[in-house]
């Protein structure tokens, strides 16, 4: 595996490598490092589908506000490499940030929409527009083929799309399902910051989404589904919920109900400790 951490030298790798691969393809999986197995999910699928695999580990200030965690995010570079040359990617992308943010760097992506403006981007003002900007440049620099992200973070999954579709960007979106603990945990690099109490109570927040679902499939008010939720996250343990949504799996749009072949997301974040967990699970009927 060679590790990259210029521009120029990786522009340079992948034109190597697409000449000795030709027709092979190009697969991308960009991270923010602290790999899990939801990353390798990723990284497996890349590998599975192309004849070159690069994955990218970069911090991206740009997408943390100022009152978040930044400095403490868990930056675990050696282990990261090892795993990423593990399971058989070609290319490692490392740059450091003056690399990708140059002295005077001043082109911010801001995408709109149902997409960008809702939940996440209500909650964290600017967050979008930092992994708008951060993505759209890494797919600029790499020029994948096709470009591999987890549905465990759905409406950044949903931006991403919508910024590819309007921009024509030529790459083709991949996503891969949330990898859980046995306990049902989803997967996340900040998981870490969990105290042992705290990592008791966090599965219930997939629990009592699967609850939710199950009562509006079931035929429950949407309404009224959604009401129980926050009522039940503050029952367990969890200090605040952010916001319990329910949308249209494709435009991201409000729903107030699923109707056969029209899926939808059950959307949540809630903050246990300081820690703030975001999870989603797919609501749909049989055509």
């Amino acid at each position: 595996m060679q590790i990259c951490r210029t521009v120029r030298e990786v522009r340079a790798v992948i034109a190597e490598k697409r000449r000795d691969n030709p027709g092979g393809g190009v697969g991308f999986a960009p991270t923010m490092g602290a790999l899990h197995d939801g990353h390798a999910s990723l990284i497996r699928a890349s590998v599975a589908e192309n004849a070159v695999t690069l994955v990218s580990l970069f911090v991206n200030p740009a997408q943390f506000l100022p009152c978040e965690d930044f400095d403490a995010y868990p930056r675990t570079f050696e282990e990261d490499a090892h795993l990423v040359e593990r399971i058989g990617a070609e290319i490692l992308f490392a740059p450091a940030a003056c690399e990708i943010y140059p002295l005077g760097f001043a082109t911010k992506i801001t995408p709109e929409g149902p997409a960008a403006n809702a939940l996440e981007g209500e909650c964290r003002p600017g967050f979008f527009s930092g992994v708008a900007t951060i993505v759209t440049k890494l797919l600029n620099i790499v020029e994948p083929d096709r470009a591999y992200f987890g549905e465990k973070d759905f409406q950044q999954l949903c931006v991403i799309k919508q910024i590819v579709t309007d921009l024509n960007l030529p790459v083709s979106v991949r996503s891969t399902p949330t990898k859980r603990e046995e306990n049902g945990l989803a997967l996340s690099s900040r998981n870490a910051y969990l105290s042992p109490a705290e990592k008791e109570i966090a599965p219930k927040l997939y629990h009592i989404l699967c609850e939710t679902r199950d009562m509006i499939l079931n035929d429950a008010s949407v309404e009224t589904a959604l009401e129980s939720v926050e009522e039940k996250l503050l029952q367990a343990g969890f200090a605040s919920v952010d916001y319990v949504s329910l949308r249209d799996a494709t435009s991201f749009k409000e729903t107030p109900c699923v109707l056969p072949g029209f899926p939808a997301r059950l959307l949540t974040a809630a903050r246990l400790g300081k820690t703030r967990l975001i999870d989603n699970l797919s609501v749909e009927r049989p055509a």
